[in-house]
């Protein structure tokens, strides 16, 4: 029999090295474009001081607001064309500050009574429009934070309503 003599073929380093040096370009180039994006959105390069002393102060801190809802609705007659129609409203508070809620919950007689004032000047024809609404939801909010002023304390922010009726 006869033997090959010849020596192996050395193995080919060439393939090995072109694949290494393609998987460096594509991680390298991946890199560069995640970079690059990052500074051109304005968020600077990651670790750098810059941009972390720039967004801190433009954005302010969020305030949960805290609510309070009358127990009883407000029921009055309100005129409508010479007649008397009857109106109840459930009412929510809202304010930013607990403070405010916590003072009008203790002056809530005098509110209440205020409120039924309020809604109780109102024209029926009026409270049937959601512009109507609207006006009578600034002006019982109005009289509320008077009420509260008048008694040294914070005001609130808005009036809601939770239920509406008019007959």
């Amino acid at each position: 029999m006869a033997e090959n003599t010849a020596a192996p073929a050395p193995a080919k380093k060439g393939k090995l090295k072109l694949i290494i040096m393609l998987v460096v370009i594509i991680v390298l180039a991946v890199a560069l474009s995640v970079a690059g994006t990052l500074w051109f959105l304005g968020g600077g390069l990651p670790g750098g001081g810059e941009g972390e002393q720039q967004a801190s102060p433009a954005e302010p801190a969020f305030v949960a607001s805290s609510y309070i809802d009358l127990e009883r609705p407000l029921v009055t007659t309100v005129q409508a064309q010479g007649r008397q129609r009857y109106a109840q409203v459930h009412l929510s508070l809202e304010a930013p500050d607990p403070a405010a809620l916590a003072a009008a919950e203790t002056h809530m007689p005098l509110i209440r009574s205020q409120l039924v004032m309020v809604l109780g000047n109102s024209e029926f024809n009026e409270l049937q429009t959601p512009e109507g609404r609207s006006t009578l939801a600034e002006q019982l909010l109005a009289t509320v934070n008077q009420v509260l002023e008048e008694e040294g304390e914070p005001s609130i922010k808005r009036v809601l309503f939770r239920n509406f009726v008019v007959q």
